[in-house]
């Protein structure tokens, strides 16, 4: 069995619009290690919430897939490739919510305001398993339970609009577990959260992680949720993918010019008095806007650079 849980290489997506075709992704390839969790970050329109879209194949048109693969290899089933899979193919269904499930930045958006959260969280269970309905609502009192939702068997009839907005986050998160994934994508779930329930549902994402021992992908531009909660790092700029290493090795000692951009541009590092960087002030159009292909270093990390800049750092 491989160490990976999905591979995805040379991923492109487009978008045909009345002004053109604009390139979400572009030659995006990483890999997403079994039972550890890949942090994606870059600014806005980077790409990263279309990337993960493709992985769950919910790309709707005018965007298309149009060249690259994602081996997916799950211990249930045999690997496969989900770019290659027919929009009838009964493996989608088992893909999207079963072996892998989504937690949206937005709680309001994914929870319909007609059903109880025992309602929806039990669905979840039904599609996927072939269980009575007393029995889902068992494991979905279970997990509501261990996502830290108080007096389950009251709140588990009412409404999302009688939860709070980090409750609401609560019950998402188990929807998405409920089932134990193998990949549980998370697309910025915290950034409609205050600070104090932002490092409540952080902690209670890599706690479940741990104990579930499931693959997580976290899509954030905030470098400081990746520092607390990351193993691997993604760096993604205008539908590319410019540098991959461990947390340790992007935030602390990054390599590519538009990474160590990212880093200047955090407010909490920035000395007392000392005017706080954009990225376009440490970042020439030449170091990011050139196509250079991923290249692996001895260290193991992977970076887009061009051959004199990487001459330079086998130099070091």
């Amino acid at each position: 069995m491989t160490d990976n849980v999905l591979e995805i290489r040379d991923l492109a997506v487009e978008f045909k619009t009345d002004t053109g075709i604009t390139h979400a992704l572009r030659d995006v390839s990483f890999d997403v290690p079994r039972g550890k969790v890949t942090a994606v970050v870059g600014e806005s329109g980077s790409g990263k919430s279309v990337t993960a879209n493709c992985i769950m194949r919910i790309i709707q048109p005018p965007g298309k897939i149009v060249s690259g693969d994602m081996m997916f290899s799950p211990t249930r089933t045999d690997p496969y490739d989900i770019v290659s899979l027919d929009n009838k193919d009964p493996r989608l269904v088992d893909l999207r919510g079963d072996l892998i499930s989504m937690v949206f930045q937005e709680p309001m958006t994914a929870l319909s305001p007609v059903y109880t959260v025992g309602n929806q969280v039990a669905e979840a269970i039904l599609c996927h398993r072939d269980v009575t309905e007393e029995e889902a609502w068992e494991e979905a009192a279970d997990m509501l339970t261990r996502v830290g939702i108080d007096d389950v068997p009251r709140r588990i009839h009412q409404y999302p609009f009688e939860f709070s907005g980090g409750m609401r986050q609560r019950v998402v998160i188990a929807m998405a577990l409920v089932c134990n994934p193998e990949v549980l994508i998370c697309d910025e779930p915290t950034t409609a959260l205050d600070v104090t329930i932002q490092a409540e549902i952080l902690t209670l994402i890599r706690d479940l992680q741990q104990e579930l021992s499931n693959s997580v992908l976290f899509i954030t531009h905030d470098l400081g949720v990746v520092a607390q909660l990351a193993d691997q790092v993604v760096v993604m700029y205008q539908g590319r993918v410019l540098e991959i290493g461990t947390v340790r090795q992007v935030l602390k000692e990054p390599l590519h010019p538009y990474t160590r951009g990212l880093l200047a541009a955090i407010p909490g590092i920035v000395p007392k008095g000392q005017r706080l960087e954009t990225i376009a002030s440490v970042v020439g159009d030449s170091d990011i806007e050139t196509a250079y292909p991923l290249t692996r270093l001895k260290d193991g990390r992977e970076v887009s650079l061009s051959p004199e800049a990487l001459r330079e750092i086998d130099n070091e």
